[in-house]
């Protein structure tokens, strides 16, 4: 979902992408990274998809994590208190530096503690909510080829106007009243706060929802989104009054929601945007300016339809999607037989359902509809449909997995078994007979 992303103090985990040019580079090539993509490179140090010594680093941190009493694992039919997803984005993010994820884990569960960010988002008023996801990046109700999220996110509507309304907003008696001590004591500022849950709202509806439909390796959870960031019609001015709005945000959003962006796909570039760029690059790091790809209007096209089907594209950006700035997600089809129940009725004039506002928590066989509206909560619980296919196909794939790790563990120890005993045989003594029977040859004989 993130379209800033800053640079954090430890080193970044290398990218998905397949460069690490800066974007205005030609050799940052979309389609090369479009290649990169439609195979399993970009699943590495991902669940299931780790190397050796990569499985020993996770099960160290998990260990590490325990024994300081911010990590409980899956024990008595409990279930662990973090996912092994969830670990390894930390791990990602440090390239696998145990201490350093650490470190980096332990900020953001003492930072999530401090500022109550479960509670804000099962609490937050529905309507402060809607407002801030109207000034963020919006999920298109979309997935791209590999099954991640499609969220876009059109500047030029963070206009002085919206902006002064929205910060308005963020001191109004409505906003104030559902908030809890612990929210508005935080050194967090509220507009930040409000940001946070819809970073929880990507990580507990979204990201939940799009690992349980139909997609390619089904074994790995769904971690990531894909960003299309349109700056069409955005003037310098409006850039330079957005700065600061961009970059407080990018700072606890790197810190905390470590490895959840792909990709971004700039559309609609002005001639001035490298002065722009110039700001901006120097919030990231190598690794995330590689996910970051400047398309000009003859790459649009193209670029999207390598990494997602027409029909998970917006008109304007050439595709088939009949979905705009502001709209609430517009299922597909795999996703609306699971949460179909959470479509609204079309409003008047809209030929399509819209979808419950506010947030969400996907579970396995319900949704958690949380919130406040007028100061009353709403919290409820609705049965999803149908997903035995998709979860018997990850069960499925998970198992394969497994066996061939296994397999190539056990061919592992055959082929070293076997590389013993041709030591044996070639370095144990031959009698006079066997000598004299084999000739000279017999050395290499054996060995053959």
């Amino acid at each position: 979902m993130p379209f800033w992303v800053s640079k954090s103090s430890q080193p970044a985990a290398e990218s998905d992408a397949s460069s690490t040019h800066d974007p205005t580079d030609p050799k940052n090539d979309p389609i090369a990274s479009a290649s990169q993509a439609s195979g399993t490179a970009w699943l590495a140090g991902h669940l299931h998809h780790l190397t050796e010594d990569q499985e020993k680093k996770l099960a160290e941190f998990k260990k590490l994590c325990e024994e300081k009493e911010y990590y409980k694992p899956e024990r008595d039919g409990e279930k662990a208190s973090h996912e092994d997803a969830t670990m390894l984005r930390f791990l990602r993010a440090r390239k696998f530096d145990v201490d350093g994820a650490w470190g980096q884990f332990k900020d953001t569960e003492d930072w999530r503690r401090e500022n109550a960010i479960e509670s804000l988002y099962e609490n937050i008023d529905v309507e402060s909510y809607d407002a801030a996801r109207r000034m963020y990046p919006q999920w298109t109700g979309r997935r791209d080829r590999r099954g991640i999220p499609v969220y876009v996110f059109e500047i030029k509507h963070l206009n002085s106007k919206n902006m002064a309304a929205y910060n308005s907003s963020l001191s109004s008696s409505s906003s104030t009243a559902t908030a809890s001590e612990a929210h508005q004591s935080s050194a967090v500022p509220q507009r930040l706060l409000r940001l946070f849950a819809l970073y929880e709202n990507l990580l507990n509806f979204v990201m939940p929802l799009c690992s349980a439909l139909p997609r390619p390796n089904p074994e790995t959870p769904i971690v990531t989104s894909t960003n299309i960031v349109d700056v069409s019609g955005v003037g310098l001015k409006q850039f330079w009054n957005l700065k600061g709005h961009m970059q407080d945000a990018s700072v606890l959003a790197t810190a905390h929601y470590p490895e959840t962006l792909d990709r971004i796909f700039i559309i609609g570039a002005p001639s001035f945007f490298p002065t722009v760029w110039g700001w901006i690059k120097r919030w990231f790091d190598p690794g995330t300016t590689s996910k970051i790809f400047i398309l000009s209007a003859a790459e649009v096209k193209p670029t999207l339809t390598s990494f997602m089907e027409p029909s998970s594209i917006p008109k304007q950006y050439g595709g088939d999607l009949d979905w705009t700035w502001g709209d609430m997600p517009y299922l597909d089809e795999e996703a609306a037989k699971v949460v179909g129940v959470l479509e609204t009725p079309p409003a008047e004039g809209e030929p399509r359902p819209g979808l419950i506002k506010g947030p969400l928590l996907f579970k396995d066989t319900y949704v958690k509809v949380l919130g406040k509206v007028d100061g009353e909560d709403r919290k409820r619980d609705v049965p999803v449909g149908p997903r035995g296919t998709n979860a018997d196909a990850a069960a499925a794939a998970t198992a394969q997995v497994e066996k061939t790790q296994e397999q190539e563990q056990e061919s592992s120890e055959t082929s070293a078994e076997d590389n013993e005993n041709e030591k044996v045989l070639l370095q144990e003594p031959k009698s006079e007979t066997d000598t004299a029977t084999n000739g000279e040859n017999a050395p290499a004989q054996v060995a053959a």
